[in-house]
């Protein structure tokens, strides 16, 4: 067993999240699925190594505010390895080796925008400047890929995106990949922008990935509506 204190921001229905995220999804935690959701990753955090560390769950809402969200970049899972996952989608911590698909991700930023390729892979400053990097499970088991899918998570961030599609205009949805675009089929293309091309993943990255120019497209977007450009 692996002593690791469960994630304490969970315990009862008093989710610890940033102020305008709770007020907007109070009405999920009372939800028996959240409840049930609760118990299996308290359980799993008391049994196993799961990531992101605890504290970090909610770390994309706690950094981007909903008022201030511009883009939803939607993943599907955290990170699995040690020291990768800290909340965000995609974002590894400092110091870490970038991931195949943020290689390629920062690839396409360089060629779309002219932009350098950074020296980090945490995306926290995009999530500063708006950008809510949402993974569709929130947590997961050290070395098991989609260990924590279907518990509860997918109908917790389904919500969040209904929650920013309808009372948000002009947010840029960025789904790549068959599981984002499925996940985001349900919004409304009349009040915002979705771009959508294929996965980053290496495995897919060369069959409509690259050149896809979403980042600038998302700022001219952006920029459109009075909303100011994201610094990629």
């Amino acid at each position: 067993m692996i002593a690791i204190a469960p994630p304490y921001y969970i315990y009862g229905m008093n989710v610890q999240i940033e102020d305008s995220w709770k007020v907007r999804l109070q009405t999920e935690f009372d939800k028996p699925y959240f409840e049930q959701l609760t118990d299996f990753v308290r359980s799993e955090y008391q049994q196993y190594r799961v990531y992101p560390p605890g504290k970090l769950i909610f770390n994309a809402f706690n950094l981007c505010p909903f008022d201030k969200v511009k883009v939803v970049l939607i993943g599907q899972d955290p990170y699995h390895e040690p020291g990768q996952a800290h909340g965000l989608c995609f974002s590894v911590n400092d110091g870490v080796q970038f991931p195949p698909s943020l290689v390629n991700i920062f690839k396409e930023i360089h060629d779309d925008t002219g932009a350098p390729i950074p020296s980090s892979g945490n995306l926290t400053r995009w999530a500063q400047q708006g950008v809510l990097l949402l993974n569709a499970t929130l947590t997961v088991r050290e070395h098991q890929a989609g260990s924590h899918q279907n518990k509860g998570w997918e109908a917790f961030t389904d919500a969040v995106i209904r929650i920013v599609d309808a009372e948000k205009e002009h947010v840029v949805f960025i789904l790549w990949g068959s599981y984002a675009q499925k996940k985001g089929a349900f919004i409304n293309r009349q009040k915002h922008l979705v771009l959508t091309s294929a996965h980053p993943s290496p495995l897919s990255a060369y069959r409509g990935f690259f050149g896809n120019h979403h980042f600038s497209l998302a700022n001219s977007y952006l920029q459109q509506h009075g909303l100011g450009r994201i610094d990629w």
